[in-house]
């Protein structure tokens, strides 16, 4: 058995963790860029908890998902401040954006060198500025994964900055920041985590790490997604998706995700479209097709009774199997009004070149069967209409 496991630097968790923000920052630089996806009191409230710490902060924020032209603007800002810190405030956006802008002001050259699929891929040289990520919302984990995913819309696809360096230096968790979250949000971000609890489990590179923190995850979200999105100021069940999140993080940054999010990547560049509500979206067909498969090619697969077990997990009921799972996942998604891709712009017409983008993401590598190209169409005439 050989595996990696690496995280970020530090993980601090729990409700306040906020206010201890400003030593920590205080402690790698005194100027920071704050990369933002927030409105202005939460962003207020952090520039004055660093101001008091003797840091100095420049905001930018990012209106829905990062594209190159955003973190090119921000290495621009990043250097014309002088920034030593970049600090991260949000969902996944504005996480991402902040690793990628930390990244780039430390290596030379254009960000496509950096690029997967539509650049060159090269590996990082120089160590990015110290990178704090603070999420606001329960479902990314990006707080503690190693890459940064960026659009690139004249090439309509959404592709990752990837390096070990660039996973931050401290991740700072405080589940009071999602309290007001509103119910839409929770609902698709918590499917997303869901999601990064789900597919590291099965997928082909999963180890025992990994394992266990999905199993503990999936327990969290299993008892508490329904209750953050009934009742926000639910203090237990929001710590409980942050910490699902966190695990997922941790899970998907040191094994593999799967063909949820091997679709999720080249939609979002495709279309304006949030990425947990895709997720969300294509979760339940793509555990019915997985499902499906493994039964009929590889019955004896560890993957199957991975599902089942998964199954067990989100009823509570111990006798419970892969397709009682994927039952409570539907429902949820019921439950919280998850609406089809087709709201999004997705049309039959569109299939073939979302199916050849999906085919070659670095997600799709993980799914633990093989999809053909028809298997991926009936996952996505699902997820577009029913």
């Amino acid at each position: 058995m050989n595996f990696e496991f690496a995280t970020a630097q530090r993980i601090i968790f729990g409700p306040g963790g906020l206010n201890k923000l400003g030593i920590l920052a205080r402690q790698m630089g005194q100027r920071a860029l704050v990369v933002t996806g927030i409105g202005p009191a939460g962003t207020e409230r952090l520039v004055g908890i660093l101001s008091e710490a003797g840091v100095t902060a420049v905001v930018m924020a990012v209106e829905g998902e990062p594209t190159v032209d955003f973190a090119e603007s921000g290495v621009a800002l990043a250097r014309r401040e002088k920034a030593q810190i970049v600090i991260g405030l949000g969902g996944g956006s504005a996480l991402d954006a902040g690793k990628a802008i930390a990244a780039l002001c430390t290596n030379p050259g254009a960000i496509t060198d950096y690029l997967e699929v539509v650049g060159q891929g090269k590996a990082l040289i120089q160590t990015p500025l110290p990178v704090i990520a603070i999420p606001t919302t329960a479902g990314t984990g990006s707080e503690v994964t190693r890459n940064a995913v960026l659009g690139v819309p004249a090439q309509r696809v959404k592709v990752s900055l990837r390096s070990p360096m660039m996973l931050p230096r401290l991740a700072l968790v405080d589940p009071e920041l999602t309290y007001s979250l509103p119910p839409a949000v929770t609902a698709s971000t918590g499917l997303d985590a869901l999601t990064q609890l789900i597919e590291p489990y099965v997928c082909n590179q999963a180890n025992p790490l990994t394992d266990a923190l999905c199993l503990e995850g999936l327990k969290r979200a299993a008892r508490s997604l329904k209750p953050a999105y009934e009742r926000g100021d639910d203090a237990s069940a929001r710590e409980d998706m942050s910490l699902a999140s966190l695990m997922g993080g941790l899970a998907l940054a040191n094994a593999k995700l799967g063909a949820v999010h091997g679709f999720a990547a080249p939609l979002g560049g495709m279309y304006t479209a949030p990425h947990g509500a895709v997720c969300a979206r294509l979760l339940p067909w793509v555990m019915e097709m997985n499902v499906r498969l493994l039964q009929q090619r590889f019955p004896d697969s560890p993957a199957l009774a991975r599902y089942d077990e998964i199954g067990r997990i989100l009823t509570g009921n111990m006798s419970a199997a892969a397709q009682d799972g994927l039952v409570w996942v539907e429902q949820v998604c019921k439950d919280f009004n998850i609406p089809p891709l087709a709201q999004y712009g997705l049309v039959e017409s569109d299939l073939p070149e979302l199916i050849e983008k999906s085919a070659k993401a670095s997600s799709m590598q993980g799914n633990p069967v093989q999809l053909t190209k028809d298997e991926m169409r009936i996952i996505l005439l699902k997820a577009m209409n029913d």
